[in-house]
């Protein structure tokens, strides 16, 4: 037990849900067995990777009900932390990660890879009002301060132009190695939290445009040059300085890149095996149908800002049935149980064996009126046939499903206190009820844990009230299915048992137990994207780290950086303000590309977590341009012999921004030697026409050309746009131009009519 505790406290369990591969084997009879691959993973990093939590997909054909209990089991390298189990259609199983310890070198720069610091050190070098003398400011490294010196001018005019050649020293400080953004060789990113401290070097480059030496003395930089250097700016003297006409103060500075050195060290973790099972098919056509929340998540959740999101999976899956051809539609609805609005109603025609839809729903603020609130939601999906299908028991023309889940949120820590449960006398005839807890199996300390016993039932009538034992626990339950309760840090490593006693209305008596592990209260560390991503667009970067309750996140150790991967620079990374204690802020990128964030964060129980996202900015298209014209027309006597061409635009947006601005020109042949080049445009309807009308007089050939400007589609952060940001195409660019004979129409005159007497 001993050994169990020193694992445990490290534990951070993390969900992935992976897809299964199904394999077979000779078994019992009616039985069949199943394998669930855990694809390879190596190389998480970060504490919340020390162990994981995956949630299978169940193969196709296989529900939760059918897997055999006592068959699952973990074939692999990684040490199983619990029990296999089957939660929700999902196969569950925690693996303890295999660790591995690797030391590499690391640099730290400005901002991306080969990106350094810059510091611009110098020595202030005044002019006397003699016009002939200067004051020479040097930096003394064996006595650390800077001492001051005359020298006379070397040139001949009054005023010198400029002071005596004179070498001289000047000191800069670095910045903290805890502002760099540090990398590997292979420009991977590395979090500052693992690099070691005792084996931060400083790491200084050639100046830049000048010539000198560069040492690094206790930490600072003790540059050498000569002066005038080739960079200064005025500088005031100061007011003990004497007075007079030609005073002049002058700042001769250099420009020093450098970067820091050192070593880090990373613990990583992999993870890789199968699960394998034994199952029972089932023998006629059979619908089984899951609802999952997949928001909010954790669930409850606490209630931040005007609302919560809830987004809920339904599937349907169709067991026992082969005949995919026979399949007319599936239908799926979804509703706020015992609302008055009408369902939500999806449907899919794809004649597949297994169809899903997300439904999305909101918690307004205005409803969590109490401490606490629950949303029950009512889910079915239904599977049409075509033709009638023969079961055992007759035909059918459609299976349908019914589902509930539900949502939570509180506003407070403390949990809901209730009444004792009451003492009743029991009926002896009746059925005892059956009593069922959901809670999780690890609970990190300082975290609220719900625990759950609205599934308990009784098979001839109802539950009345609930008895609760939560020993080594906060909080309390008191006659209620559900309840919050939550564990102190002294109590981390440790297994509690939680107990549930239900009463029936016959006053009969189920009782059940589960038990929970209290692990470390380490934050997750997440960010979020939201926005169009794409080019020019506005973002929005989200900090949605997590924290246990009691153990908030520390805002002012935040840390977050945003970087360019491929495609664009940091340079096109715009936002106002820092990302220091960021909750969230808008971003624009200026090039398309691929873009990573990453977050540190720590919380008020001294741990910390690091998370990254990397994401696709799309770039923004230029407009595909085309507009329809007839190739020929007639000058029309009736109206003044003038032919009046109607032009009709097809232009559009290929990545669906707005077509503002519509620029049309012509150019005549005046010539008539077949040529436009030699000819000028001219723009008969700029008013964004999307059908305007030419009139022309002079009979030949013309050439029309059509330009067309965007607006933003989206939103975007005006500061960081310009005009030429909007994109813009013609109907003559070469790499877009629509063909001259679609774009040319030819005027004539019309044949006489000629009607003979004889």
């Amino acid at each position: 037990m001993k050994n169990k505790k020193i694992w445990i406290t490290t534990l951070m369990v993390v969900c992935l849900v992976l897809k299964p591969t199904l394999i077979y084997s000779a078994q019992a009879e009616g039985a069949k067995q199943g394998s669930i691959s855990i694809p390879v993973t190596t190389g998480l990093t970060g504490s919340g990777n020390s162990a994981k939590t995956f949630y299978l997909d169940l193969p196709s054909g296989v529900t939760g009900p059918a897997v055999k209990a006592g068959t699952l089991k973990y074939s692999g390298n990684n040490s199983v932390v619990g029990a296999i189990t089957v939660e929700n259609g999902k196969i569950k199983v925690t693996l303890k990660g295999n660790v591995k310890d690797e030391t590499f070198p690391v640099q730290g720069t400005k901002s991306g890879f080969g990106d350094p610091f810059v510091s611009n050190p110098g020595n202030s070098i005044w002019r006397y009002a003699d016009g002939r003398r200067w004051q020479i400011n040097d930096y003394k490294e064996d006595k650390g301060y800077n001492v001051s010196y005359n020298k006379n001018a070397d040139d001949y005019g009054t005023p010198s132009a400029v002071p005596p050649k004179t070498t001289v020293s000047t000191k800069s400080d670095p910045v903290s190695p805890s502002a760099a953004t540090w990398y590997k060789k292979d420009q991977t990113q590395v979090p500052y939290s693992s690099v070691i401290q005792s084996s931060i070097q400083l790491n200084p480059q050639n100046l830049i445009g000048d010539s000198g030496s560069v040492s690094v003395k206790n930490g600072k930089f003790v540059i050498t040059y000569t002066v005038p250097s080739k960079l200064n700016r005025p500088e005031q003297v100061s007011d003990s300085f004497p007075k007079g006409q030609w005073v002049e103060g002058r700042l001769y500075y250099v420009t020093l890149p450098y970067y820091f050195n050192a070593e880090a060290k990373v613990t990583s973790y992999s993870y890789a095996g199968s699960v394998t099972f034994d199952y029972s098919p089932p023998d006629q056509a059979t619908l089984n149908g899951t609802a999952t929340l997949e928001k909010p998540s954790p669930n409850p959740i606490k209630l931040e800002g005007s609302k919560v999101d809830v987004k809920i999976d339904v599937k349907g899956e169709l067991l026992g049935y082969t005949n995919s051809s026979n399949i007319e539609e599936w239908v799926f609805y979804a509703k706020e149980k015992d609302s008055s609005a009408k369902a939500d109603m999806k449907k899919e025609y794809g004649k597949m064996l297994t169809a899903s839809k997300s439904f999305d729903f909101q918690i307004p603020a205005s409803r969590v009126t109490s401490d606490s609130f629950k949303q029950d939601y009512a889910l079915t999906v239904i599977i049409r046939f075509k033709n009638p299908v023969i079961t055992k028991t007759g035909t059918i023309t459609s299976l349908e499903q019914k589902m509930e889940v539900s949502a939570g949120v509180y506003k407070k820590d403390n949990p809901v206190s209730y009444p004792s449960v009451p003492n009743k006398p029991t009926k002896p005839e009746g059925k005892p009820p059956i009593a069922r807890i959901s809670a999780p199996k690890y609970v990190k300390a300082g975290s609220d844990m719900m625990v759950y016993g609205g599934n308990s039932s009784d098979p001839d009538g109802y539950i009345t009230d609930y008895a609760w034992g939560t020993p080594g626990a906060e909080g309390g339950i008191e006659n209620t299915a559900r309840g919050y309760v939550w564990y102190t840090r002294d109590k981390v490593g440790q297994t509690f048992p939680i107990s549930l006693t239900v009463v029936d209305n016959d006053g009969l008596i189920g009782s059940t137990s589960t038990e929970v592990t209290v692990i470390e209260p380490i934050p997750s560390a997440t960010l979020e994207i939201t926005g169009s991503l794409k080019q020019n667009r506005k973002t929005t970067l989200t900090n949605s780290s997590t924290s246990p309750t009691r153990f908030p996140i520390i805002k002012s150790k935040t840390q977050v950086t945003i970087s360019a991967v491929s495609g664009g620079t940091n340079a096109d990374i715009k936002y106002s303000g820092s990302l220091a204690e960021l909750e969230s802020k808008d971003v624009l990128f200026r090039k398309p590309g691929k873009y990573k964030a990453n977050i540190h964060v720590e919380n008020t129980a001294g741990y910390g977590a690091d998370g990254e996202i990397t994401f696709d900015i799309a770039p923004d298209e230029v407009p595909s341009v085309y507009f329809d014209v007839a190739q020929k027309m007639y000058r029309d006597p009736e109206k003044g012999n003038r032919a009046i061409i109607q032009i009709t635009d097809r232009s559009f947006s290929t990545d669906k921004d707005t077509l503002n601005r519509r620029i049309w020109e012509y150019r005549y042949d005046s010539n008539n030697d077949g040529r436009f080049t030699d000819e000028n445009w001219e723009i008969f309807n700029n008013g964004n026409e999307i059908n305007p009308k030419l009139e022309l007089t002079q009979v030949g050939r013309y050439e029309i050309r059509l330009t067309v400007f965007e607006e933003f589609g989206q939103p975007t952060i005006e500061d960081y746009v310009t005009e030429a940001d909007r994109r813009s195409a013609d109907s003559y660019t070469d790499s877009i131009k629509q063909a001259l004979v679609e774009r040319t129409v030819e005027i004539d005159n019309r044949a006489p009519e000629v009607d003979w007497d004889l």
